[in-house]
Protein backbone atom coordinates (compact mmCIF):
# COMPACT_ATOMS: atom_id res chain seq x y z
CA UNK A 1 0.00 0.00 0.00
CA UNK A 2 1.33 3.41 -0.89
CA UNK A 3 2.15 5.86 1.86
CA UNK A 4 -0.35 8.38 0.47
CA UNK A 5 -3.14 5.80 0.34
CA UNK A 6 -2.43 4.79 3.95
CA UNK A 7 -2.47 8.45 4.99
CA UNK A 8 -5.88 8.91 3.35
CA UNK A 9 -7.22 5.88 5.21
CA UNK A 10 -5.93 7.28 8.52
CA UNK A 11 -7.70 10.57 7.73
CA UNK A 12 -10.90 8.58 7.02
CA UNK A 13 -10.59 6.86 10.41
CA UNK A 14 -10.14 10.27 12.04
CA UNK A 15 -13.28 11.61 10.37
CA UNK A 16 -15.32 8.60 11.49
CA UNK A 17 -13.93 8.81 15.03
CA UNK A 18 -14.30 12.59 15.45
CA UNK A 19 -17.37 13.46 13.37
CA UNK A 20 -19.19 10.17 12.85
CA UNK A 21 -19.50 7.90 9.85
CA UNK A 22 -22.16 10.18 8.33
CA UNK A 23 -19.47 12.80 7.73
CA UNK A 24 -17.32 10.48 5.65
CA UNK A 25 -17.71 10.93 1.91
CA UNK A 26 -15.28 11.03 -1.00
CA UNK A 27 -15.36 14.84 -1.24
CA UNK A 28 -15.04 15.36 2.52
CA UNK A 29 -12.18 12.87 2.65
CA UNK A 30 -10.40 14.55 -0.27
CA UNK A 31 -10.78 17.94 1.41
CA UNK A 32 -9.54 16.64 4.80
CA UNK A 33 -6.62 14.89 3.06
CA UNK A 34 -5.63 18.07 1.25
CA UNK A 35 -6.15 16.69 -2.24
CA UNK A 36 -8.59 17.31 -5.07
CA UNK A 37 -11.58 15.04 -5.56
CA UNK A 38 -10.14 13.76 -8.86
CA UNK A 39 -6.91 12.80 -7.10
CA UNK A 40 -8.98 10.91 -4.54
CA UNK A 41 -10.46 8.88 -7.40
CA UNK A 42 -6.91 7.93 -8.40
CA UNK A 43 -6.42 6.24 -5.01
CA UNK A 44 -9.98 4.90 -4.59
CA UNK A 45 -11.97 4.71 -7.81
CA UNK A 46 -15.29 4.11 -6.07
CA UNK A 47 -16.91 4.45 -2.66
CA UNK A 48 -16.89 0.65 -2.43
CA UNK A 49 -13.13 0.57 -3.11
CA UNK A 50 -12.64 3.04 -0.27
CA UNK A 51 -14.80 1.01 2.13
CA UNK A 52 -12.98 -2.22 1.27
CA UNK A 53 -9.58 -0.60 1.73
CA UNK A 54 -10.68 1.04 4.98
CA UNK A 55 -11.93 -2.17 6.61
CA UNK A 56 -8.94 -4.16 5.29
CA UNK A 57 -6.58 -1.53 6.70
CA UNK A 58 -8.31 -1.52 10.10
CA UNK A 59 -8.29 -5.33 10.27
CA UNK A 60 -4.61 -5.58 9.29
CA UNK A 61 -3.53 -2.89 11.74
CA UNK A 62 -5.48 -4.43 14.63
CA UNK A 63 -4.05 -7.85 13.80
CA UNK A 64 -0.57 -6.36 13.81
CA UNK A 65 -1.15 -4.60 17.15
CA UNK A 66 -2.50 -7.83 18.66
CA UNK A 67 0.54 -9.81 17.48
CA UNK A 68 2.91 -7.15 18.82
CA UNK A 69 1.04 -7.07 22.13
CA UNK A 70 1.07 -10.86 22.45
CA UNK A 71 4.80 -11.04 21.66
CA UNK A 72 5.60 -8.14 24.02
CA UNK A 73 3.90 -9.86 26.94
CA UNK A 74 6.40 -12.71 26.66
CA UNK A 75 3.94 -15.56 26.48
CA UNK A 76 5.56 -18.99 26.34
CA UNK A 77 2.62 -20.29 24.34
CA UNK A 78 2.43 -20.36 20.54
CA UNK A 79 -1.16 -19.15 20.60
CA UNK A 80 -2.96 -16.56 22.70
CA UNK A 81 -5.06 -17.61 25.67
CA UNK A 82 -8.63 -16.51 26.30
CA UNK A 83 -7.24 -14.04 28.84
CA UNK A 84 -4.66 -12.66 26.36
CA UNK A 85 -7.46 -11.90 23.90
CA UNK A 86 -9.70 -10.41 26.58
CA UNK A 87 -6.93 -8.20 27.96
CA UNK A 88 -6.18 -6.87 24.49
CA UNK A 89 -9.85 -6.06 23.94
CA UNK A 90 -10.33 -4.50 27.37
CA UNK A 91 -7.12 -2.57 27.90
CA UNK A 92 -7.35 1.18 27.68
CA UNK A 93 -5.85 2.17 24.36
CA UNK A 94 -6.17 5.92 24.65
CA UNK A 95 -4.57 7.62 21.73
CA UNK A 96 -4.94 4.67 19.36
CA UNK A 97 -7.78 5.59 17.00
CA UNK A 98 -8.06 2.02 15.69
CA UNK A 99 -8.94 0.70 19.13
CA UNK A 100 -10.88 3.71 20.30
CA UNK A 101 -14.22 3.70 22.02
CA UNK A 102 -15.31 6.26 19.46
CA UNK A 103 -14.39 4.43 16.25
CA UNK A 104 -16.01 1.03 16.80
CA UNK A 105 -19.51 2.22 17.71
CA UNK A 106 -19.41 4.30 14.53
CA UNK A 107 -18.37 1.26 12.49
CA UNK A 108 -21.18 -0.77 14.08
CA UNK A 109 -23.64 1.97 13.11
CA UNK A 110 -22.15 2.25 9.63
CA UNK A 111 -22.67 -1.45 9.01
CA UNK A 112 -26.40 -0.92 9.56
CA UNK A 113 -26.62 1.38 6.53
CA UNK A 114 -23.76 0.12 4.35
CA UNK A 115 -24.29 -3.54 3.38
CA UNK A 116 -20.70 -3.78 2.13
CA UNK A 117 -19.34 -2.63 5.50
CA UNK A 118 -21.59 -5.17 7.18
CA UNK A 119 -20.16 -7.98 5.02
CA UNK A 120 -16.58 -6.79 5.51
CA UNK A 121 -16.89 -6.43 9.29
CA UNK A 122 -18.50 -9.86 9.51
CA UNK A 123 -15.37 -11.24 7.85
CA UNK A 124 -13.20 -9.40 10.40
CA UNK A 125 -15.33 -10.76 13.25
CA UNK A 126 -15.17 -14.27 11.80
CA UNK A 127 -11.37 -14.19 12.13
CA UNK A 128 -11.62 -12.77 15.65
CA UNK A 129 -14.14 -15.45 16.66
CA UNK A 130 -11.96 -18.17 15.13
CA UNK A 131 -8.99 -17.04 17.23
CA UNK A 132 -11.17 -16.84 20.35
CA UNK A 133 -12.69 -20.25 19.65
CA UNK A 134 -9.21 -21.80 19.27
CA UNK A 135 -8.21 -20.34 22.64
CA UNK A 136 -11.39 -21.71 24.18
CA UNK A 137 -10.70 -25.18 22.78
CA UNK A 138 -7.21 -25.01 24.35
CA UNK A 139 -8.82 -23.96 27.64
CA UNK A 140 -11.16 -26.98 27.53
CA UNK A 141 -14.40 -25.09 26.92
CA UNK A 142 -17.49 -27.27 26.74
CA UNK A 143 -19.04 -25.36 23.84
CA UNK A 144 -16.24 -23.27 22.30
CA UNK A 145 -18.27 -21.82 19.43
CA UNK A 146 -21.13 -20.61 21.62
CA UNK A 147 -18.73 -19.41 24.31
CA UNK A 148 -16.70 -17.47 21.71
CA UNK A 149 -19.89 -15.71 20.60
CA UNK A 150 -21.03 -14.74 24.10
CA UNK A 151 -17.53 -13.74 25.20
CA UNK A 152 -17.02 -11.60 22.09
CA UNK A 153 -20.40 -9.97 22.76
CA UNK A 154 -19.35 -9.19 26.32
CA UNK A 155 -15.95 -7.82 25.33
CA UNK A 156 -17.33 -5.72 22.49
CA UNK A 157 -20.30 -4.45 24.48
CA UNK A 158 -18.19 -3.33 27.42
CA UNK A 159 -17.16 -0.15 25.61
CA UNK A 160 -20.78 0.83 24.99
CA UNK A 161 -21.29 1.15 28.73
CA UNK A 162 -17.88 2.03 30.17
CA UNK A 163 -16.13 3.68 27.24
CA UNK A 164 -14.66 7.15 27.41
CA UNK A 165 -17.38 9.72 27.99
CA UNK A 166 -20.03 7.12 28.78
CA UNK A 167 -22.18 7.32 31.89
CA UNK A 168 -20.36 4.46 33.64
CA UNK A 169 -16.83 5.22 32.40
CA UNK A 170 -15.68 5.56 36.01
CA UNK A 171 -16.51 1.89 36.51
CA UNK A 172 -14.35 0.72 33.62
CA UNK A 173 -11.52 -0.71 35.73
CA UNK A 174 -13.99 -2.58 37.96
CA UNK A 175 -15.76 -4.04 34.92
CA UNK A 176 -12.43 -5.00 33.32
CA UNK A 177 -11.27 -6.75 36.49
CA UNK A 178 -14.62 -8.51 36.88
CA UNK A 179 -14.53 -9.84 33.32
CA UNK A 180 -10.94 -11.04 33.70
CA UNK A 181 -11.75 -12.69 37.05
CA UNK A 182 -14.66 -14.52 35.41
CA UNK A 183 -12.36 -15.68 32.59
CA UNK A 184 -9.72 -16.83 35.09
CA UNK A 185 -12.32 -18.71 37.11
CA UNK A 186 -13.85 -20.37 34.07
CA UNK A 187 -10.74 -21.02 31.95
CA UNK A 188 -7.85 -20.93 34.42
CA UNK A 189 -5.61 -18.23 35.77
CA UNK A 190 -2.71 -17.07 33.64
CA UNK A 191 0.78 -18.24 34.58
CA UNK A 192 2.88 -15.71 36.51
CA UNK A 193 4.93 -13.52 34.24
Amino acid sequence: MSERREQILRVAIGIIEDEGYGSLGMRALARASGIKHGAMRYHFRTWEDLLRALVDYIAAEIGSRFSENFAANGSDSQSPSVRDIAEFMLDDTSGDPLLSDRLWPQLWAMQQVEPLVSDLLEDVYAEYLKLLEQALVQAGAVSPHAEALWLASLLEGESLFTGIGRRWSGDRELVRNSILAMIDERYGSPPSR
